[in-house]
């Protein structure tokens, strides 16, 4: 298959390697959300409506100007299965919503799958940026680079007074959604998560799990996002998440070194446990690996584990998830098959033995 390169690959490029402050920034993500002037939203609009959308998003893809930016390759929804779809709801590439519920539904994704532009999902556009580490304004600069290239090209809903006009109330305006997706095991450790959650709800920032909106927060990774995009510039949203994430890392580092102070051996102790049971366990559900992996990445971001990377840890959140253990296998797997498979592959990836 054409596509087959982004879904039988867990890892994209932009989570390989150290990003800055990749020991407590997982990734940063920028969302532009648009809509095309006089043709409904994707809920409301005829199946030949979506397909026009569809059509001239094809064009602006195939045109010399995004050429300029990278390699470009339009997939249709309609010709991925569905645990295809589900890789890419894994790897954060496309949205459950247009996995699950979608007209001419299509995926933009750049050769490196640091950028995937949604295309007819609760907007017409929803254009997202993915970068290592804490580098949300890089994010940013790409996202807003592609926008005017689609801009240029389709006639977008815009309002002198509202801004950009989307389909949640919420996104009117900028619609932009800007996150960083933090491991923050030590404030949870010690207990101080739920104050600095708190304290990042009251300046307007919103906090989600590792799937975004809906989702839990397992393997002790959140998702700090802005909830405001009315009123506000782009640059002040960026620079409002940008302040409010440099100061729970800062935080975050803190408390790492106040574990490392105060309870040393037991940390060693929590941290090694964590590394032989992900080694040689035959049986693991998701939840179990979610905070063993974080245990495991917390011990070499403390310089106690050194023959693991943090890269391998990237991978295996996707490689573990259930799209991805059923699309290695071929085949639809029980919970239990699931379990014993995912233990497998934990052992393979932290033996060298895959």
């Amino acid at each position: 298959m054409a596509y087959e390169r982004f879904t039988r690959e867990a890892l994209s490029d932009w989570m390989k390697g150290d990003g800055p402050d990749s020991d407590v920034v997982i990734s940063s993500r920028v969302r532009i959300a648009r809509n095309l002037r006089g043709v409904p939203f994707p809920m409301l609009a005829t199946n030949a409506q979506s397909e026009q959308v569809l059509n001239q998003v094809t064009d602006a893809v195939n045109s010399e100007e995004l050429g300029t930016i990278g390699d470009f390759t339009i997939v249709p929804l309609s010709e991925l299965n569905e645990l295809e779809k589900k890789v890419l709801v894994e790897k954060h590439l496309i949205s459950p919503n247009l996995a699950n519920d979608s007209r001419n539904g299509a995926v933009v994704l750049s050769e490196q799958e640091s950028v995937s532009v949604m295309v007819n999902e609760e907007d017409h556009l929803r254009i997202q940026c993915l970068y290592q580490g804490f580098q949300v304004k890089e994010a940013w600069d790409l996202a807003s680079q592609i926008d005017d290239v689609f801009e240029a090209q389709l006639n977008y809903g815009y309002d002198e007074k509202k801004g950009y006009l989307t389909c949640c109330p919420t996104n009117v305006g900028t619609g932009i959604r800007a996150s960083v997706m933090m491991h923050l095991p030590a404030l949870v450790l010690t207990q101080q998560i739920n104050r600095i959650l708190s304290a990042v709800q009251q300046v307007g920032l919103a906090v989600r799990g590792l799937y975004g909106e809906g989702s839990e927060a397992v393997g002790n990774i959140f998702q700090i996002s802005n909830q405001i995009t009315l009123g506000q510039s782009e640059d002040e949203i960026i620079d409002n998440l940008h302040s409010v994430a440099r100061q729970i890392i800062e935080h975050e580092r803190a408390e790492r070194r106040k574990l490392m102070l105060d309870m040393k051996t037991r940390i060693i102790d929590r941290v090694s446990r964590s590394l032989g049971i992900l080694t040689y366990a035959a049986i693991m559900d998701s939840k179990e690996a979610a905070q063993r992996l974080s245990d495991v990445r917390l011990g070499i971001e403390l310089g106690i584990i050194e023959n693991v990377s943090a890269t391998a840890l990237n991978e295996l959140l996707v490689m573990t998830q259930p799209g991805f253990l059923q699309q290695i296998a071929g085949v639809k797997l029980s919970a239990e098959e699931r379990d014993i498979r995912r233990a497998q592959i934990i052992r393979d990836q932290l033996t060298g033995t895959k």
